[in-house]
């Protein structure tokens, strides 16, 4: 089974899309792909439908979305694509715990990107060094950072003028929902 992880943006944040694959207690990143600023959501969907459609991913994958935002219709839009994939939606915030039933969830930022800051610390996330855009993600994942926020709340993201963070998000969203039910991965809270 493959997970896509979907992050989405338009304006000031790329879309960005991630294909994770468990082998063993190992996550191994196996494709990433940016969009232009300003790429249309319809160009975005009809890639992630080309890419879960495709001979490698067909009927063996699963499409983890941010429907945070402008998400909804995204989602609608994916769903209505054929590409034979569930599709599971991912409402990110700033809360404390992880919830949802089913393939919709409201997930803290914080546990998604502390979630992959663990399993790189195990040595348990592999990334293909030849993929265009590891350099990229590889800079995303050094920039994340965690602060407090009002009411001692912690955040967390990419820290710094002109930082993205949305192909760690990307990753972060296929490595939740590829181990959430194996050991409860982003249902408890991490920090």
């Amino acid at each position: 089974m493959f997970f896509i992880g979907v992050d989405l943006g338009q304006k000031q944040d790329f879309s960005a899309w991630a294909v994770v694959e468990p082998l063993g207690d190992t996550l191994w990143v196996r494709y990433l792909e940016r969009a232009r600023l300003g790429t249309p959501y319809s160009i975005v969907v009809d890639r992630v439908a080309d890419l879960a459609g495709g001979t490698w991913l067909a009927r063996n994958s699963r499409i983890v979305v941010d429907a945070t935002g402008v998400g909804a219709p995204v989602v609608e839009m994916l769903r209505r694509a054929g590409t034979g994939s569930t599709v599971t939606t991912v409402t990110i915030t700033g809360g404390e715990k992880a919830h949802g039933t089913g393939e919709t969830w409201n997930v803290p930022k914080k546990d998604l990107l502390g979630g992959l800051q663990v399993l790189l610390e195990q040595g348990r996330l592999m990334i293909h060094r030849k993929l265009k855009e590891a350099p990229v993600l590889a800079r995303e994942l050094a920039s994340i950072r965690q602060w407090t926020l009002a009411g001692g709340r912690l955040g967390m993201g990419a820290e710094g003028a002109h930082q993205h963070d949305d192909l760690a998000m990307a990753v972060a969203l296929g490595c939740w929902r590829a181990q959430r039910r194996t050991i409860g991965f982003g249902t408890q809270r991490l920090l």
